[in-house]
């Protein structure tokens, strides 16, 4: 499903039944377990919902939060009476930056995190150009560590206000 009423950016959009609207509502109360400011819809993990199926996609194959989420989904959809519905998850193709919702760069930001800039996937997987601080809005920053608080983060430092601070890496 084309997520265009919740901005999502992944999938084929089936047609959207009060079913797969119900699931959809339930995904997005799913927080990411490592970014819990963001559901998985937000993040963009979700590529597809059918009345019977959730399809997700990992932000990368080794992510060690993949059996959480499916545990997570799997939770919330029998707590909400969808023990029917299955969850799938696909590497192909890859999950991308360029999926999460502007409302989860928003929620990024406001959380702490500065967000990639959409089209930074395209163009670069270094992170090369530099992060707006979360805090002050300053781009004069620098990364200190390709290596964050999780996998899918670098650590940076804002030189204005000297703050560090995660920047989720572009992939």
């Amino acid at each position: 499903m084309v997520n265009t009423a919740l901005s999502w950016t992944a999938g084929v959009s089936p047609a959207r039944t009060p079913a797969v609207q119900e699931i959809a509502r339930v995904l997005s109360q799913v927080p990411d377990p490592e970014i819990p400011a963001l559901s998985i819809i937000d993040l963009g993990i979700v590529r597809e919902v059918h009345g019977d199926r959730v399809i997700i996609t990992p932000t990368y194959s080794g992510c060690p939060a993949t059996l959480y989420i499916e545990q997570s989904i799997r939770g919330a959809l029998n707590d909400a009476g969808l023990a029917h519905v299955r969850i799938e998850t696909t590497l192909s193709p890859p999950w991308t930056s360029d999926w999460i919702s502007d409302e989860g760069r928003e929620k990024l930001r406001a959380y702490g995190i500065a967000p990639p800039p959409k089209g930074a996937a395209n163009a670069s997987l270094r992170n090369d150009t530099h992060a707006q601080c979360p805090r002050c809005g300053s781009m004069n920053t620098a990364e200190i560590s390709r290596f964050g608080s999780t996998p899918c983060k670098a650590l940076w430092r804002c030189n204005a206000c000297a703050e560090p601070f995660d920047r989720f890496k572009c992939h």
